[in-house]
């Protein structure tokens, strides 16, 4: 008989406090808070069982609650969301956690699925998600996290600096099927998101400030697949605008429908 497939919890950090854009998770787009899109469209990816969002902020919980979403609100100060995901996959049943940062919308439910999906099969620790970069714009934006692997799809390398570089071209030139922005989706076994949690923060994670350096220089391979489905990322409030532009062009796709509070059986806190 075939191995069960182990149920995935989609995990939602979502803090109100931010120096670029305070109160982000509960800016309006399209009539809703911005972590309503996150959460419906998590919820609505295959192979999704269950989404919660992490929070520390009572407004959030009272956003979240309202459209029908589960929020739990872990204590303690948190170094970045895979810590706030570890505290959550502490106090809560499941062995794969999937880390979704709360500004990153998918655009269609495929993106979630082409990183659960091979994550199940594959046997890894930890796993992300890479897109191709079309632009020299793009490589030398060190607000662009680039990522590059190995021939099996391992990670080499994060960095916000232009990497990798053509000696030929130039630091910073694109190069097509050479640069690859990283996506901030993370899955993990529960074993490897806990271990994780525990170790001090490294060097390189310090000094990036990207907290999946902390598992490569801790020796946590982090497998990387790739993804040609687009999702909209909110930094700031000047994205917004262009965000709800592009939420209306894709509103007239079918979309895929399950409810947001429907299929979740976690006590709201």
């Amino acid at each position: 008989m075939p191995k069960p497939t182990p149920p995935v919890t989609v995990v939602i950090p979502a803090r109100f406090g931010s120096s670029r854009f305070p109160g982000k998770p509960l800016a309006l787009l399209a009539g809703k808070p911005l972590i309503q899109h996150v959460y419906e469209r998590a919820l609505a990816s295959p192979g999704v069982q269950r989404v919660l969002v992490a929070t520390d902020d009572i407004r959030i919980r009272k956003a979240v609650t309202a459209f029908g979403g589960t929020v739990v609100m872990p204590k303690g100060r948190f170094r970045t969301g895979t810590d706030r995901v570890a505290a959550v996959a502490r106090r809560t049943s499941g062995n794969v956690f999937v880390n979704l940062q709360g500004d990153e919308i998918a655009l269609h439910p495929g993106l979630l699925a082409d990183l659960i999906t091979p994550f199940l099969k594959s046997g890894a620790a930890m796993g992300t998600l890479k897109r191709t970069l079309t632009s020299s714009g793009e490589v030398r934006h060190p607000g662009i996290v680039k990522v590059v692997t190995d021939s099996n799809g391992n990670a080499l390398y994060f960095s916000r600096a232009p990497i990798p570089c053509d000696r030929e071209k130039g630091l910073g030139k694109f190069v097509a099927g050479l640069h690859y922005v990283h996506l901030g989706i993370y899955i993990y076994t529960r074993e490897a998101l806990l271990r994780l949690a525990q170790l001090p923060t490294s060097p390189l994670e310090d000094a990036e400030k990207l907290e999946q350096l902390r598992a490569l220089e801790h020796g946590i391979g982090i497998r990387v697949w790739e993804t040609r489905h687009q999702s909209l990322r909110i930094d700031t409030p000047n994205d917004l605008k262009q965000a709800e532009s592009e939420l209306r062009r894709t509103a007239r796709r079918p979309a895929p429908g399950r409810s947001a509070g429907r299929t979740n059986a976690e006590a709201r806190r």
